[in-house]
């Protein structure tokens, strides 16, 4: 053979390299080249001229003709030399080659090291989690506990008050510690009781001797008119209740430790997510101590507390104001009033520690024998007056402790730090006493703590009306509360949410251009959102031509966006005034073909916004277009929708139809699938899930696989098409839609609220708790949570509720005793809006009775569906179906509703199904029946319009 480098072009080398010339081939060849020879230990330079050289670990044997690059041979001192050219004066660590008909030699070590993994690009590749062999539960993941912690102002450190007078010492030495008392009026609020020692024993002694001489008195009635001793008893226990009094009454409830939520954003009695604890009633509601008040010991009692009462007047009136803070009984607040109060003649307990605003106000306690409109009017007068002045000497902090301590008015309070510029500090007080949201978030965005803000608005839906308060005033804050309001929904999820939040403010449109970019990738009615944005700041042709696409497109005008894009278009016009007229005509005649804008704007006058479109569309094609007729149907029965008729080859554990038409489903161990309405697939995961949690803007959902009582839960970006692994949970159950952010789950402690934006889960709210308990199946939608919650009561009997939360804030609205003798729990089901739906199965044969109960005046109301139901109805959110076996036995036959009170609204047919295997998904306006045997079938809310019917199959 000859030693030619013709001769050697074609004959097999031993290759220790490969030289590639990627100025000829190009970058994406090479790196291909490269990925495709690549050894572990491998070494990838770059020589000055643009080529490269790849050193292998172990040389190959192979043709030189089909190499990647020019073949490199080691010589025996080892050098790489050029495959046939025998060049035997190359050093070793050099590189010897002929290039232009010249020798080139470079020492390999001084060349520049190229790094091949930074061309891997991660993005849309699904990692796994290696898992050993056999049914082995996933280890839970701890959850981390990181509830608000409740600001507790000291207002009365902040305004120096010291301890209690020597006078108040004296007055209640025999007081045991505890926390200051507070009364509730008889439906008026009142002066604490404060009397001495002595006052008890002797009430005691006269009370004896009182009995004493009325059971002598009527001793010569017990003939005439039969004496009974129980009234000689009761005389007796009046000394005794007295004595038992002495060692005080309880106070308000105490606060609710760091960490627990509050009465406004979510519980009825106190501290959300723990029942508030209430004062300590006395033996008979304070009736033994009402018959005390009709003893000749009544002038006592109430001579001591006048005193007390004309002293405290005194020291207010001198501007003592020391004396006068530190003395001064709290008036109970509204709250209280809403407790029956009983009559108390115990001593307060003395206030342990130093006074403070705390953040919840007290509970009602007992009312003083001078109790009543004139003590309480006497009492307020003196304090707002006592504010005033403070406030005008300059003693701020003195003037908030009056208002938020004394007179219970937090909110005059606030106002006053506001207009002495204590921010911080007016912040920390409104958050503690539960007032605005909008308040709340304003004054901590002012104060810096911009994290905190964030986080309470978007827990309590307080974004809008925070900007719109901060924008007359701080237009700069305002700005950047907006930016942050946007970034918040962009992390959430919520493309189309961080647009429209960060719109009003010119100055901040550019930066959701992506977001417009990637809700138009969702398709649906967020791309029909989302391109009149993109139109308003001026894109191009491509844009222009996809919206004329949208509205001359056929099928359902809600699921393909026709229907959101000319209602868009009809508030925001293009910026070229050529392109919004094309743009706007358009839209029109869509509006006509479609017989209106299709709901797309609920509460809207719909010919408002075609008068908007045909002042800006085409004259003349404006004056040929009628006017949108909206298409009638005859009422009857409820419309009936068939299934495919045989099942699918992958099992459907769950499924929703998306706002862009296609069909998410879950097919347990073989993954998700993205599919088209009439099956085909779009996309696939390899990530296993049997449930979907999706969010109420549809821009993402969770995947959540079950592993015993665990669950590991997975997030996909259904812009992006991305899946990150999240964390793995031990729960009881989890609501079947989220926000974007925060997830409603049911543990051992309760209702938890977890951030799954957060690293690891991450408990941010709880609700329940202290024995309140949910059971069932909770149920949400954006707006509004319910749950059947079983506490205890005082003699541990259960009591049984519906409860009902607005949402996002967890104000609870509605608390709905049950009669769990109606039937059997396990047959029924709640609704988000409030109503708790029961089947009866019991009662005809063949048929099942349906009854709803609600909190409105309606009470309970029935209804009855053919076929016996084997099992209880299904819910999510306000949407509900019942499953009944067809008449033939041959398939199931499934009725479904929306909404507490509502009748069913449309019939889905399986045929050749089992009916115990139905399942049922409200989302984007529609609502998707799946059976387990791999068939979905979705629907418009009403029925009326069957929007997807497939088979989900092996591709």
């Amino acid at each position: 053979m000859s030693a030619t480098p013709a001769a050697a072009f074609g004959a097999t080398v031993t290759a220790a390299g490969y030289l590639l010339d990627v100025p000829v081939i190009g970058a994406a060849e090479a790196a291909a080249r490269v990925l495709a020879h690549w050894q572990e230990g491998a070494e990838l330079r770059e020589l000055p001229d643009g080529r490269w050289l790849l050193v292998l670990v172990t040389a190959v044997d192979g043709r030189a003709d089909q190499a990647p690059g020019q073949p490199l041979t080691r010589t025996a001192g080892g050098a790489l030399v050029a495959a046939g050219t025998g060049d035997s004066e190359a050093r070793p660590g050099q590189l010897s080659f002929t290039a232009a008909g010249l020798k080139v030699t470079h020492t390999i070590t001084e060349l520049a090291e190229l790094d091949p993994s930074a061309w891997l690009d991660p993005v849309g590749l699904t990692p796994h989690r290696p898992r050993p062999v056999g049914a082995v539960e996933p280890a839970a993941e701890p959850v981390l506990e990181a509830l608000p912690s409740r600001p507790q102002p000291d207002l009365r450190r902040a305004a120096g008050i010291g301890p209690r007078s020597e006078r108040a010492h004296r007055l209640t030495k025999d007081a045991p510690v505890g926390p200051r008392r507070s009364f509730s009026p008889p439906r008026l609020d009142g002066l604490a009781a404060l009397a001495g020692p002595a006052a008890y024993w002797t009430a005691l002694v006269v009370m004896l001797g009182a009995g004493l001489l009325a059971a002598a008195s009527f001793a010569g009635l017990i003939a005439e008119r039969g004496f009974r001793p129980g009234g000689f008893l009761v005389a007796l226990a009046v000394g005794l209740v007295l004595a038992r009094n002495r060692g005080g009454v309880a106070g308000p409830a105490p606060a609710a430790p760091a960490g627990q939520g509050s009465a406004a954003d979510g519980s009825a009695a106190g501290a959300p997510g723990r029942a508030a604890r209430r004062a300590r009633r006395p033996l008979l509601g304070g009736l033994l101590a009402r018959l005390a008040l009709r003893t000749p010991a009544a002038r006592l009692v109430r001579g001591r507390h006048a005193r007390y009462l004309h002293e405290l007047t005194r020291a207010f009136e001198q501007r003592r104001w020391e004396d006068a803070l530190r003395d001064a009984v709290r008036l109970a607040g509204a709250n209280a009033a809403d407790q029956r109060p009983w009559l108390s003649l115990g001593l307060p307990r003395r206030y342990a520690g130093e006074l403070r605003a705390t953040p919840q106000a007290g509970g009602a306690g007992g009312t003083s024998p001078l109790s009543g409109p004139t003590v309480h009017q006497h009492l307020s007068a003196l304090y707002r007056r006592a504010a005033e002045e403070l406030e005008r000497d300059g003693r701020v902090d003195e003037a908030a402790f009056v208002l938020a301590d004394l007179l219970n008015a937090p909110a005059e309070a606030v106002a006053v730090l506001i207009r002495h510029d204590r921010t911080a500090q007016a912040a920390e007080l409104a958050e503690g006493r539960d007032l605005d949201a909008h308040l709340v978030v304003r004054l901590w965005w002012r104060a810096g703590e911009r994290e905190r803000a964030v986080r309470i608005a978007h827990r309590r839906g307080a974004f809008a009306t925070a900007v719109e308060r901060l924008s007359a005033t701080y237009p700069q804050a305002a700005r950047e509360l907006r930016a942050a309001w946007a970034a918040h929904c962009r992390d959430a999820g919520d493309r189309l949410g961080a647009v429209e939040a960060a719109w009003p403010d010119e100055s901040l449109r550019p930066s959701v251009a992506a977001d417009l970019r990637d809700a138009v990738a969702l398709g649906g009615p967020a791309r029909g959102r989302a391109l009149p944005y993109l139109l308003a700041l001026g894109a191009g042709e491509s844009t222009r031509a996809l919206a004329l696409a949208v509205l001359d497109t056929d099928g359902d005008p809600r699921s393909t966006g026709r229907s959101a894009l000319a209602a868009a278009l009809a508030d925001l016009p293009a910026a070229d005034p050529a392109a919004d007229r094309e743009l706007a005509t358009a839209a029109a005649r869509a509006v006509v073909r479609d017989g209106g804008f299709g709901g797309a704007r609920a509460g809207r006058a719909e010919s408002v916004l075609a008068k908007r479109l045909l002042e800006r569309a085409d004259p003349l094609a404006a004056a040929d277009l009628p006017g949108p007729r909206r298409d009638t149907r005859p009422a009857g029965a409820a419309p009936t929708h068939t299934a495919a008729d045989r099942p699918g080859t992958l099992p459907v554990l769950d499924a929703a139809l998306l706002g862009s038409g296609a069909v998410l489903v879950a097919c347990g161990q073989a993954g998700v699938r993205l599919l088209t309405a009439d099956g085909r697939t779009k996309a696939r995961w390899d990530v296993p899930a049997d449930e979907l949690v999706l969010a109420d803007h549809g821009g993402s959902a969770l995947l959540v696989a079950g592993y015993g009582a665990t669950r590991e839960i997975a997030r996909l970006d259904l812009a992006t098409r991305v899946v990150r692994p999240w964390t793995t949970l031990r729960v009881r159950q989890l609501a079947r839609s989220f926000d974007g952010r925060h997830l409603v789950t049911v543990d051992e402690d309760g209702i938890a609220v977890l951030d799954t934006l957060a690293p690891r889960p991450t408990v941010v709210w709880r609700e329940l708790g202290n024995g309140q308990r949910p059971v069932g199946r909770i149920s949400r939608t954006a707006t509004s949570c319910a749950a059947v919650v079983v506490s205890n009561l005082p003699d541990g009997s259960p009591l049984t509720e519906l409860w009902r939360w607005d949402q996002p804030g967890w104000e609870l609205r509605a608390r709905l005793r049950l009669d769990r003798t109606a039937g059997d729990p396990g047959d029924s089901v709640v609704v988000a809006g409030g109503g708790l739906l029961t089947a009866h199965r019991q009662l005809q044969p063949d048929r099942t009775t349906l009854s709803w109960t609600t909190d409105t005046a309606g009470g309970v109301t029935e209804l009855t569906v053919d076929g016996l139901a084997p099992h209880a109805p299904t819910v999510d959110g306000d949407h509900w179906a019942l499953t009944v076996p067809l008449a033939d036995g041959t398939g199931a036959l499934v009725r479904t509703g929306t909404g507490p009170d509502a009748a069913p609204a449309v019939t889905v047919v399986f045929p050749q199904a089992d009916p115990p295997y139905t399942g049922l998904r409200g989302h984007a306006g529609a609502v998707t029946h799946w059976h387990r045997s791999g068939r979905v079938l979705a629907t418009s809310a009403d029925g009326a319009t069957l929007l997807a019917n497939l088979r989900v199959t092996t591709d």
